[in-house]
């Protein structure tokens, strides 16, 4: 591409945000003095002051900014000088043209030393986070994205390796110039044709300056210079990150507030001195309570267990619906505005149109819900532009009829402002304490910017922009109050959707066609018939089973009409072409966005015909996708409703005046509904493989038949007809339901059983021999006993909660059977399944043993099970991408999931994010895997992921980075480059894992009160004080024996903090009357606490919990440790959770460890000590050991059993050991001992001088 315009350059998303009057003058202003001030005969340095008193009085004052060493500019990421350099500026005089780089000729001195001052910030100080690097002579600027000289420059090796060797002065001068002229410049004129870069000259915009209304040039100049572009930070509308102000502020009016519970954080009702009433939450508890409303819920119980519980379950469904509804208008009312210039009788969510919640109620009901020949003549009176939707959104929901609407609500209370609202600073505007609910919170989305896509401009308030993609993730916080939900951010649906589409995409037209294309580009190359093409593409099913708030489902709708547009295929309602020529579709920061041949936004105008066209194409496309292509289950209701929601928000941000109604009324919504259901994904009672044909013939039921009332359903033009055909669908799910439950195998197994015993039970006509009355009572206690399961199987179904959430994919989906009721599958599942442990989940977890899932271990995660139950969804070359926790890959409890992968799929991408955090919420370290439903390749695409720079381009880290792997089975999935891969051999083939070695591996003593047991060296001298005899003192001083937590061991050694612990082993039975001073001491604590009851007990008015439940006595430590012999012995220590090898070696048995230590004894100890100390071991293990999501690494019993380490030949035992003795003597010091070590094990695994620099990581 090479030079690039500021249009071309600026994010498209960044571009829709709009300036405020005030700081686009203030830039004006800066600029004009800046092109003053400048002139040719001034010198270089007087020149770089003007332009840096420029970028100062612009965007940079927050941030350190000064000259660096040979760097003319630098800009810091914050305001110290500490923080890494993010910009880079070489600065010319305006008359230096020997020296600035041109248009014509990129190859001089400035861009030089651009690549020097890089590599020396990339290489020599390991700064990753530079953002751009700019030549300029003050008026004309060559930015160059850091992205291009990392592809260019860092990652040629050859490069890397000349200016390593002219930074260590192995070339045979180390000046400047010799590396411009010796090495630079070669370098950078391979790639001078392809390095793009942008590029202005400010001196061309002088005339702009002068001008009162705002030119778009000037704007995009703004941009460019902006922190936003050059330093890469989030902006406004960024679908990356949560608008938080908005957030926390729309948590108040609703009553609501943000709390950490076990490391995730929840959203729970304000806190009781917090509470008011007047808050959406608290006014609808308040008349739920009143009128008595939740006896009228049915399934009550699913809302919870107390009366507390529930009614904050049913009011926050019920609120989540009502502020659902006022978004969805709100961004309604945004689209209508635009559309005809801001007219205010377009304007109708106000306290002017909607005095109070009667009226919104009127709203929601008499109004969007009617069409307009419908409504009364009052109604038509005050909402005469309001359009009708025909949406199920619009409809009372189940529950509002059971219990309340939101004209129930009291009016009689204010709401005190939120300490930070966004009302406060607002110009112009009257100040208050407390509004009434309505009034403030039509008050605070009148603050904000609600268009689904902003606007190039220049405003005197420029309201923030809240568009579809930043309320999702607001969604996604909200819906998932309950359980700790977080969002995924913006890149990772967009890469994931790009994947998975496209490879769900080219299998589709493979298997029609019998083609072999491998990429979009061979597709595009192979198609003549558009029509069929479209057509194939519109019956792709794609399926997310914990659909959260629909943010996959809205990237791939998104990604389906970008891969047909790139194919050629986008087509109007006549037929003809949207010619890329004429546009370009493409997806920035997860949203649609069009651009004209011009580079100009798309912007709807109802009275242009070009424009209509356009408008009318992707809201037809995306009804025909959200109809037929689009699937969600999801557990939670408010999910599916907020799914539903964002959804209909696509189709909004489309919605256009149809010719029908010259051009007056919007065209109305599909009941997309029925696409998205709720219900627990992994939990069903009907087998997928189960036949239902001889069912459908019984019921005369056909597939076709329920498809196509399925069809009508979604496009009914009225709420008469939408029940009828609501009505004819509940009977035949009902039908089908009824009649495979009645031939379900478990119940035609139970009533074979029964007659079974029946016949059994009967009077015998002949007396049996003994023999055959032992085969008789054997058989009939045998019969008993599966009848006795079958039974509890069905009691447990019709009496457990969780099973009122059962969802029956084997029927909810008429789009994937076949004619004769087959369950063919989906092509595509995607999504973001729940992590949550399943020894966490009490029963639930043993409900969901049952289902016989492969994958299921109880100390597993529950999205194992949602990876095997995706794949149970596929069709046959069906394409799975999710992103989970990366744990599977290396933890024990994955190892039934890894089988899985190998035996039932063939996994074709895995990314790892080690080390990064991908949600903004939680620690949790994560992958994205793409595998599909076909046979193993025996070869895996895959690639680490280690650093945060640019995500955003997920597509080319992964080209750049990705290295094909070999997984085996069982064994953990570890990524590792061609160099990794050969010592990763090398160690496989010479070592033996630790679990075959005569060792033990234990975990340190767990006491279940550290506070009571472990006591420091004055509280043991006090205890042995108060021994009244010296044989007490004897025995007591036995029982109280040093201990040793993780924090106290080193490499080699160990820091003892003096701390002691009362070794009271249940597995000894200690009389506790024979140490009175222990005794005494303990009780000191209170029995209440100490007793392993689990109990909990209110002593002196404070609530107490005792230790958890065991069978051992108040006295005695949590663990029974059988082994307490072994701690006496020598042996090697370490601590749980470390960022490197630290193990230390207790020579005579000295400590116990604690519960965060580990400890090892048996043969070969003092080898191991030094084997796992070594680099290679640290290597090894940092590569297959289990992370924190923090930067540490757990060395666990289970991990550490899997290290594989070479057993000695007898010269290289004899060798260590004489080192190893020299070490315990003195005669060596640590540091001396571990070049040693690590020398010693290079020998024994046979390393290379490259493999060994791969291990030590010499270069970067």
């Amino acid at each position: 591409m090479g030079q690039l315009k500021p249009s071309q350059v600026l994010s498209k998303a960044y571009r829709q945000v709009s300036i405020e009057t005030e700081d686009f003058n203030h830039f004006k202003d800066a600029l004009r003095t800046l092109l003053l001030t400048v002139s040719d005969g001034q010198r270089e340095e007087t020149q770089k002051g003007h332009l840096r008193n420029f970028l100062s009085d612009t965007f940079y004052k927050p941030y350190y900014m000064a000259p660096e060493e040979d760097i003319d500019l630098a800009v810091r990421l914050d305001k110290t000088s500490k923080s890494n350099i993010g910009l880079l500026i070489e600065v010319k005089s305006t008359t230096n043209k020997n020296e600035m780089i041109s248009v014509g000729n990129l190859n001089r001195k400035a861009l030089q030393e651009l690549l020097l001052y890089y590599l020396r910030e990339r290489i020599s100080k390991k700064n990753s986070d530079i953002k751009y690097l700019i030549a300029t002579n003050v008026y004309e600027y060559f930015i160059f994205d850091a992205q291009e000289f990392e592809q260019k420059f860092y990652q040629n090796k050859k490069l890397k390796k000349e200016f390593q060797d002219f930074e260590d002065g192995r070339k045979t001068s180390r000046k400047t110039d010799f590396f411009y002229s010796e090495i630079a410049s070669s370098f950078i004129e391979e790639v001078a044709d392809s390095l793009d870069y942008t590029y202005f000259d400010i001196r061309s915009y002088a005339k702009y300056l002068g001008e009162n209304t705002a030119s778009k040039k000037l704007i995009e100049l703004y941009k460019v210079f902006s922190d936003v572009h050059l330093l890469k930070l989030p902006f406004q509308n960024d679908s990356n990150s949560l608008n938080k102000r908005f957030y926390a502020e729309l948590l108040h009016i609703i009553g609501i507030e943000e709390k950490k519970e076990n490391n995730k954080i929840v959203i729970v009702r304000k806190a009781v001195g917090r509470r008011n009433e007047a808050s959406l939450l608290e006014n609808t508890i308040n008349q739920l309570d009143a009128e008595d409303c939740l006896r009228k819920v049915p399934n009550i119980a699913i809302y919870g267990s107390t009366q507390e519980e529930r009614l904050f379950n049913v009011a926050m469904e019920l609120c989540i619906t009502w502020i659902n509804r006022i978004l969805f208008l709100k961004l309604l009312e945004a689209q209508m505005l635009k559309y005809h210039n801001g007219e205010q009788c377009y304007k109708f969510l106000s306290i002017q149109k909607i005095r109070d919640f009667d009226d919104l109620n009127t709203l929601f009901f008499q109004v969007l819900a009617r069409n307009v020949h419908q409504r009364t003549a009052s109604i038509l009176k005050d909402f005469e532009f309001v359009p009708y939707l025909n949406s199920s959104l619009f409809e009372v929901t189940e529950l509002e009829s059971n219990t309340i609407k939101i004209n129930s609500l009291s009016q009689r209370s204010e709401l005190p402002l939120f300490t930070n609202s966004v009302l406060i600073n607002r110009k112009e505007k009257q100040q208050f304490n407390s509004l009434p609910t309505l009034n403030y919170l039509f008050a605070f989305l009148d603050a904000y910017n609600f268009a689904s896509e902003g606007s190039e401009e220049v405003q005197e308030e420029a309201k923030t922009l809240i568009n579809a993609s930043v309320l999702g993730l607001i969604f996604e916080k909200i819906n998932g109050h309950k359980d700790g939900s977080v969002f995924t951010p913006g890149f990772i649906t967009m890469y994931m959707c790009r994947e998975a589409v496209a490879n769900s995409v080219l299998t589709k037209f493979n298997n029609f066609y019998n083609w072999n294309c491998t990429s979009v580009t061979d597709l595009y190359n192979k198609i003549d018939d558009i029509l069929q093409a479209n057509q194939l593409i519109n019956s792709i099913t794609i399926c997310d089973p914990a659909v959260g708030s629909g943010h996959f489902l809205v990237s791939a709708l998104n990604e389906l009409i970008r891969l047909k547009y790139e194919l050629g295929i986008l087509v109007d309602s006549e037929g003809k072409r949207i010619k890329k020529s004429d546009y370009t579709l493409s997806i920035e920061n997860d949203e649609l966005i069009v651009t004209d041949a011009e580079n100009n936004l798309f912007e709807y105008n109802p009275l242009n015909e070009e424009s209509r066209r356009i408008q009318e194409t992707l809201f037809k496309e995306k009804k025909i996708i959200i109809e037929n292509c689009l699937f969600g289950v999801d557990i939670n209701p408010n999910s599916v409703k907020i799914c539903r929601l964002r959804l209909w928000i696509e189709l909004l941000k489309n919605a256009y005046y149809t010719a029908e109604s010259d051009y007056k009324q919007l065209e109305t919504l599909p009941n997309i509904d029925i696409n998205i259901k709720c219900g627990n994904s992994l939990l069903h009672r009907f087998d997928l493989t189960d036949s239902i044909k001889s069912v459908l013939k019984e019921t005369g039921i056909s597939i076709g038949q329920y498809r196509n009332a399925v069809n009508k359903y979604k496009n009914a033009q009225d709420k008469a007809e939408k029940w009828e055909l609501d009505s004819i669908i509940a009977e035949i799910k009902s039908k089908l339901t009824t009649e495979i439950g009645a031939k379900d195998p478990k119940k035609l197994r139970l009533n074979k059983r029964r007659a079974e015993l029946v016949n059994l039970l009967a009077p015998q006509l002949f007396e049996m021999s003994k023999k055959e009355q032992k085969d008789w009572q054997k058989r009939v206690d045998a019969v008993k006993k599966e009848i006795a399961e079958l039974e509890s199987y069905f009691e447990e179904i019709n009496s457990n909660k969780i099973y009122l959430g059962a969802f029956e994919w084997r029927i909810e989906f008429p789009e994937v059977l076949d004619a004769d009721g087959n369950f063919i599958g989906f092509d595509c599942v995607i999504g973001n399944p729940p992590y949550i442990q399943l020894q966490s989940m009490g029963t639930d977890a043993d409900v969901l043993e049952r289902m016989k899932y492969k994958t299921y271990v109880r100390t597993g995660d529950i999205y194992c099970l949602f990876y095997e139950q995706g794949m149970n969804l596929l069709k046959p070359n069906g394409c799975l991408c999710y992103i989970t926790s990366n744990k599977w890959m290396r933890a024990g409890y994955g190892k039934e999931l890894r089988q899985y992968f190998i035996a039932k799929t063939n996994p074709v991408l895995l990314i790892d994010f080690a080390g990064i955090k991908i949600f903004d919420a939680a620690t949790v370290e994560t992958n994205i895997l793409i595998a599909k439903k076909e046979s193993y390749t025996q070869n895996t695409l895959a690639c680490i992921i280690s650093n945060t720079d640019d995500l955003n381009k997920l597509s080319v880290l992964v080209q750049q980075q990705a290295v094909e792997c070999r997984f085996a089975s069982s064994d953990s999935w570890v990524i590792l480059s061609p160099i990794e891969q050969s010592i990763k051999q090398k160690i496989d083939t010479i070592g033996t894992p630790l679990k075959d070695w005569n060792i033990n591996i234990y975990r340190g003593v767990l006491t279940g009160y550290n506070d009571a047991f472990i006591i420091s060296t004055e509280k043991r001298n006090e205890i042995l004080a108060n021994c009244q005899t010296e044989d007490e003192r004897t025995r007591t001083a036995e029982l109280i024996r040093p201990i040793l937590r993780g924090r106290d061991i080193k490499r080699y050694a160990y820091n003892w903090a003096g701390l002691y612990l009362i070794a009271t082993f249940p597995s000894r039975h200690y009389d506790i009357e024979m140490y009175p001073a222990v005794k005494q001491y303990l009780l000191t604590f209170g029995i209440e606490k100490l007793e392993q009851t689990g109990k909990a007990y209110i002593v002196n008015g404070e609530k107490i919990k005792a230790r958890k439940k065991t069978n051992n006595k108040w006295f005695e430590i949590q663990d029974s440790i059988s082994y307490w012999e072994d701690f006496s012995k020598p042996k090697i220590v370490w601590g749980e959770i470390s960022d490197k090898s630290k193990f230390a070696f207790d020579f005579l048995g000295e400590y116990i460890p604690e519960a965060t230590t580990f400890y090892l004894n048996g043969e070969y100890i003092e080898y191991l000590l030094t084997a796992l100390n070594s680099s290679v071991s640290e290597w090894l293990f940092s590569k297959t050991g289990t992370t924190t999501g923090v930067g540490t690494i757990r060395w666990k019993k289970y991990t550490i059993e899997q290290l594989i380490v070479a057993k000695p030949n007898y010269e290289q035992q004899k060798e260590h050991l004489a080192a190893f003795e020299n070490l315990k003597a003195g005669k060596m010091s640590i540091s001396d001992f571990k070049d040693f070590s690590n020398k010693l094990m290079y020998k024994i695994y046979e390393l290379t001088n490259e493999e060994i620099c791969a291990i030590e990581n010499l270069y970067n």
